[in-house]
This record gives C-alpha cells, structure tokens and sequence, in this order.
C-alpha cells in the first residue's frame, strides 16, 4: 500500500537545504518522520538547574546555569586574552572559556546573574571541569525582552536534544518546531482496539507531548505510549517470522533406539548433567514434529552446549538425516571437528576399516581447504555418506549442495545475521520435496530474558545452568599498571609459576600489531579514550617480543592471530594443545570454543578495550581442568573510571547472567539490537531493555494475538507501514515467504 505519508517528507523540504544536511550527517535524520521520532533525552526546568556535579568528560552535554563571574584575563605579553566565565547551578560550577575576538559577544551577554543554556564538550584544564567556546542561548525572564525569547523556552520544560558540536540542543528544538504540526497526520500503528484497552495516547498526540509537554504527566504519557510503539512493531515483525516459520514443513527425525545415537551414550565416560539430560529431551521433542525446531541453546562457557549440539545431531543421523554446525571462525571450524571426531571415536570412522557399525562420517568444509579436500567434501554431503558437516559461510555458498539437511546448529549466533541462517535452511530438501531443516542457535553470552524475547525472539530458549563436574573455580583480578607497577611484574612472575608447574597460559591484546601505518587512518580510528591515553591499544607481535626478551624470558612463547595462515593457525594451536608451549600470545581469535584443559591462566592486556561479554568468554578458556583458573584483566584505566568499573564487575562475579545485566546497562540496547539482527534497525530510542521486562512480555502476547488472527494484516495498513519502517528490505521479504 502506498501511502504518501506527511512524514516522509525529506528534511531539505521542510526546513532547507543547509540544517536538513547537518541533520542527516551527524544525526542520521532524513525525514520529517525521523526528527519527530528524535526525542529528548530529557527536560530541564526552567525552576531547576541541572547538576553541573555529574558533567561526564569527552561528551557534548547542554546545560541550565546563571552567570556567577565573568572576567577578562590578558596573557603573551598582552598580546592574547580570553573571557573565563563562571556559572553555576546551585550543585556544582563550571568554567567557561572564550578565546581572541570571539570574547565580545559573549562579554557584552553574559553577564553576572543572567541565565542561559549552554552547549559544548566538556574537558578538563588544570584539574577542573570547563566548556571551552559553548554555544549558548540567553533566557530572558524580563517583560519588555519577552518577545526575543524563543517561543519554545515559553513552556516550563525545555527539552534538551541528543546533540552533537555541529547541532546544538536549542537549534534541534528549533527545527521541531518547524514540523511539530505534521505529528497530527503520523499512522497510528497500533489496533485501536489494543490502544484503548492500555489507555495509551493516540500517536499525534503522544509524539506533541513528547517534544513540548506542559508537564511531567505528559511526558510520562507519552513514553508509554512510544514505547508500546517500539515493543509492538519489534514484537509483531518476530511474531510474523514465528508464524511464517510454524507453516514450513519439516521431517519429523526420531533417533532410532540402536542407532548412533545410543552408542555414543554408551560409549561416553561420564554421566550427563540434570540440565543436559533436560535441554536434550527439549530439543528431541522439537525434533519429532512436523514443523520446523527453532531453538536458542544458552549456556554458560564450559557447560556442555557442544555435546548437547552433537547428540541432536545424531538423532537426526539416526533418522536418515544430516546435520550442520556452522562456526564463525575457521579456527573455530577446525576445534569443533576435531573435538567432535574425538568425542566420537570409531562412530566418526562411517566407510572406513575399524569403523563401528552404526558409524557415518564427519567432514569439514572451510574456505581455504585445497581443491581437492574440498571436491570430496561436496561429493560427500551430495551423496549423504556424510551424516555430519562443520564449517564456515562457506557451507552457505550456492554451490553446497546436501542430500538431506535435518537439523543446522548455529554456533555463537552474535556473529550471524538472520539473512546466512536463512540460506543455510534453504538448502533443506528431503525426498525431492523442500524441506525446511530444524534450526538449534547456540550462544555462550547469557541474555537476560527481555533480550531474548526481543533479539531472539523468533526462537523458543533453553537454558543450561549447571557446569559439568571436573570444571575448576576461575579466580579474576583486576592489574592496575598505571598505578601500581609492581602489580604487572607479580603478574608475570605467576605466568612462569604456572608454566614451571607444568601449565600454559594465554595473553590476548586487542590488536595484531602488523597493521598499516597510514596516518590519515590512524588519526581517524582514535576514540576519546585513545585520546586521553595518547596511546594506541597493546599488539600482539610487540607484547609477544617483550615477554620472550623480557619478563617470560626461557618460556616458549608463540602467536595466534586472524591474518595468519590457516595451516599456521593450526600448527600453532596443535603445539599449545599438545603442551609445546607454554605461552600464547593471542587477538580474541581463542576467544570462542578453543579447548586446551592445561591452560590456567588467562592475562588480558588493555582490557578495557574489550565488552564485558567478549571478557567473559575470554575467561572461559582457563579452568577447563582440574587445576584452578586465574584471570588477570590488566588496565591502564584510572580508578574512578567507568572502564575500571566495567572490569570490577566482570571480576567480582562468574555469573554470566549478572555480566550481561551490566553490559547491557553500559551499552544503549539498540547497539545490542543492531548487532544480533542485521536488519532491525538498532532504533529502540524509548524502550529499554532491561527496565520495560513487562511491556516487552505483554507486547509480545498482543503481538502474537493480532498475528494469529491476521498474519499479513491486511486490516492493520498502518501497522504495515510502520513494520515496513522497521525491517529493511531482505527481512520483509523473508517475513512475505510466510
């Protein structure tokens, strides 16, 4: 349906050529549509000041203050001056700082007692906290200068703008302004029917309150209200996806009762976990039915995902089937093929002497295998003398073709788009008929539960808890260098404990070291943080010439790194296996899935620059033994930094669920969003994860209602146009298969 909506209108329509350009570049706003749903960050009352105590460094931030001094200081010899003027709010003050000929302005308006807003980046000179060149706007209380006044400082709550140096907050505010009367002709996207059931704001109106409310009922309101808008829109699209999905055929694969499956059992030397026994019986069920399984398997690192992940496979093998592991990284790849073909035995051995009976064969597919490997491991998933594949996106090529795909499991799904675990399904076909596989996600980053329903909310979840008896406790530290030096020094001297005991340990730093040294690039990578420390993040090849020269001197010492060759990967991999040697110098390339029980200490360098779930998987390499775990996570950070906090938190507990509660605390949720699903936009701007648990649950209820009732809704256009906002194009038209 074609609407030409009011709110499409491009930007350079509405409010010219110059302020829609700035508007696209540093916001990304590109219609009439895209301002209205910029929102405040929040409101400043004209009576309340904000707390100029909290000021964050390095950020554009808009402030409320009155002028306390202002004076002009000469310096060069009376050649140079500038302005310093200070405000305060009552919590705190603030230095602000004019330079040259841009002081006259400024001096003549600010003057003591006036009160203004104030926009620019907050930094530090001389240990104190300044704005130096602010924008500002003055706010004039007086009668006879009312008229100057800006008409939107009239209401008692101004509304402060996500801002950036180029657009300050007032100018934003300003532009609002200009289309506030096109909110009267947005589509409600919501059933009426569901809006006035929850009580909530017609949309044109909700989006007015939001942008000029008179008070802080209206603000609150108004949330609500775009809240449900987000939850709704995000729960409808997953909700369609699950329906689409729930007409697909599927085989149903029962594993027959002596099979390989059973014989793996036997063969295992241990018991199965209570979790483990219970995700399997989850997943078998899914398995037996005629429509498609999607499962999302979470497990804490080390609690037995993989030999859950295997057993399913073997079911479906039992079955007549095959079954896929696909793993983001070749090293990956070649980790699991090579535990899986251990876990197995003469069951791996399928048409080869020694072979068990019920055996079939495991075969790996990667995209730097020779020709020749790589021929017959097409040949042998086309004939079906593979039961079993692991690979890379290579499986996902056009030219792989599977005799008959049951069951795909996905591994570490943050790095796969929907887009890959769709084409890897679409190779399912059983008996000449299209099939669709049954589908088992796993992700070793624990996700609170309203992140689930939201990222993988096309997907059912289970949870495994418990870890396996026989893993060891992980003790984590935080190693200040900066400040305490002598901490890093003890920190190598446990690395050689380790290695005398008998030992390995790994340090991983964030870069290779060998990148290009082009300075334009180099400048333009640096983040504040960068900034602050004036120095770029520690290298794998530097760090790994300095402990073999320096404090680990004696110790064999080797590197791991994305750029290297895969047979090098793996010769590398195989002698730290093999306990060769004793230290691997590694980029997060271990980070996923590498298994080496002799490895027990785990040193991070610069882990501040690392997210607090890559951290935690990090962490997880060590302690997979029977000897103790020990994580050293080593900064630079001062104490008082978030970055300090950040690794506190990830030291003071193992619970990965807590972990991930912080993390996403730390981070906006739309950046969690954008990257689990290519496609969504990462454009939740009201709702938060965490915090709206229950409007997300009951969103999602309502969701699966409508859709239920009406899966193309057709009688809901607006909420189809809203849906079609929210998806790009390759994620509608996979919702349109349905």
């Amino acid at each position: 349906m074609d609407l030409v909506l009011a709110l499409q209108e491009p930007l350079k329509n509405a409010l010219g050529q110059a302020t829609a350009k700035v508007m696209a570049e540093h916001l990304g706003l590109h219609t009439v549509g895209d301002l209205l749903h910029h929102y405040p960050r929040r409101y400043a009352e004209r009576g309340e000041l904000t707390r100029l105590a909290d000021l964050p460094l390095d950020e554009h931030v808009t402030v409320v203050a009155q002028v306390a001094t202002a004076r002009v200081l000469k310096f060069n010899a009376g050649r140079g001056q500038r302005l310093e003027v200070t405000i305060t709010d009552g919590s705190g003050q603030l230095q602000l700082v004019f330079f040259g000929r841009g002081i006259h302005k400024p001096h003549k308006d600010l003057l003591p007692g006036t009160r203004a807003m104030f926009a620019g980046k907050v930094s530090v000179f001389n240990h104190k906290t300044q704005l130096a060149h602010p924008a500002y706007q003055l706010l004039r209380t007086d009668g006879e200068s009312a008229a100057e006044a800006v008409d939107s400082w009239a209401g008692a709550l101004l509304p402060i703008y996500p801002a950036t140096a180029k657009l300050e907050s007032w100018k934003i505010a300003k532009s609002v302004d200009a289309v506030l009367d096109r909110a009267r002709e947005a589509l409600d996207p919501l059933p009426p029917s569901l809006r006035e059931g929850r009580g909530l704001l017609p949309l044109p109106e909700a989006l007015v309150k939001i942008h000029r409310p008179r008070t802080k009922a209206d603000i609150a309101a108004a949330r609500e209200r775009l809240k449900w808008d987000e939850a709704f829109v995000l729960q409808v699209a997953l909700a369609r996806r699950r329906f689409a999905d729930a007409q697909l055929p599927a085989v149903a694969r029962r594993p027959a009762p002596d099979g390989i499956l059973a014989a793996f059992d036997a063969k295992l030397p241990f018991t199965l976990t209570d979790g483990q026994r219970r995700v399997s019986e989850e997943i078998f069920t899914d398995l037996a039915t005629e429509h498609p399984m999607h499962r999302l398997l979470q497990g804490e690192v080390g609690s037995g995902k993989t030999l859950v992940a295997l057993r399913a496979m073997l079911a479906v093998v039992d079955a007549g089937g095959q079954a896929a592991m696909l793993a983001p990284t070749e090293v990956l790849a070649q980790q699991h093929h090579r535990s899986i073909t251990e876990m197995m035995g003469e069951l791996a051995q399928g048409g080869m002497l020694g072979g068990a009976e019920q055996a079939t064969k495991v075969t790996l597919l990667t995209g730097s295998m020779g020709a020749a490997a790589r021929r017959q491991a097409l040949l042998d998933l086309a004939t079906g003398e593979a039961g079993l594949v692991i690979g890379t996106h290579a499986l996902i090529e056009d030219k792989v073709q599977f005799h008959d795909l049951g069951l795909v499991v996905v591994d570490e799904q943050h790095r796969f788009g929907v887009e890959q675990r769709d084409a890897l399904r679409g190779k399912g076909h059983s008996q000449g008929e299209k099939r669709t596989p049954h589908l088992l996600v796993m992700t070793a980053t624990p996700i609170p539960r309203t992140v689930a329903m939201t990222v993988f909310g096309d997907l059912e979840t289970s949870v495994l808890d418990q870890l396996p008896a026989g893993r060891s406790p992980i003790s984590s530290h935080v190693v200040p260098a900066q400040d305490k030096p002598h901490f890093l020094a003890r920190a190598w001297e446990r690395v050689r404990e380790e290695a005398e005991n008998g030992h390995q340990a790994y340090v991983v730093c964030p870069r290779i070291g060998d990148e290009e040294d082009d300075p334009k690039k180099a400048a333009k990578k640096k983040s504040a943080e960068d900034e602050a420390e004036k120095r770029p993040p520690l290298a794998v090849l530097d760090v790994a010439e300095e402990l073999a020269h320096g404090p680990l001197q004696g110790l064999r010492v080797e590197v791991l790194h994305g750029r290297m060759q895969p047979d090098d990967k793996d010769a590398v991999m195989r002698r730290f296996a093999a306990g060769e040697t004793h230290v691997l110098v590694a980029t997060t390339v271990i980070e996923v899935g590498v298994n080496v029980p002799n490895a027990t200490v785990m040193v991070i360098m610069d882990a501040d620059r690392f997210g607090v779930s890559q951290l935690h998987q990090l962490r997880g390499r060590v302690g997979r033994g029977s000897a103790p775990g020990l994580c050293l996570l080593v900064t630079d950070m001062p104490e008082a930094s978030p970055a300090r906090a950040r690794l506190n938190a990830v030291a003071s507990t193992l619970d990965g669920f807590e972990l991930s509660r912080v993390d996403l605390e730390q981070r906006r949720e739309g950046d969690v969003l954008g990257q689990a699903q290519s496609g969504v936009r990462s454009s939740l701007r009201m709702l938060a994860v965490i915090d709206d648990e229950e409007i997300i649950a009951e969103a999602r209820e309502e969701a699966t209602a409508v859709v239920s009732q009406d899966p193309a809704l057709e009688h809901l256009p607006a909420l189809r146009n809203a849906l079609d906002a929210l998806l790009d194009a390759e994620r509608e038209q996979y919702l349109d298969k349905g």
